[in-house]
């Protein structure tokens, strides 16, 4: 016959041991929703640093077809104010993050 003493244990022991599971997976859950945040961030700052190289590239490209026709005293000012045009724009795109 059932012994409902035993049962209950093993309903308990049952009950247990799947509370501890899903107190370990929500645990895991937790980890990888930060894992995901960082990378996301990470992924963000990679894509800034990629815009800015970008600009920077075709900066001095410019330059260069520039200087190729010999203008390089107004060359090097426009060139200085794109520089600054564009480390400002990212002082303020990061200011508003």
């Amino acid at each position: 016959m059932f012994d409902i003493e035993t049962t209950a244990r093993d309903i308990e022991v049952k009950v247990s041991k799947l509370t501890e599971e899903v107190t370990r997976l929500r645990r895991m859950v937790a980890e990888k929703e930060e894992q995901c945040k960082a990378l996301s961030e990470a992924h963000i700052n990679d894509e800034k640093t990629i815009n800015k190289l970008t600009e920077e590239n075709k900066i001095i490209k410019l330059g260069n077809r520039l200087m190729e026709k010999g203008e390089s005293a107004e060359l090097k000012v426009k060139i200085n104010q794109m520089i600054r045009a564009i480390d400002k724009s990212l002082a303020l795109l990061n200011k508003t993050e």
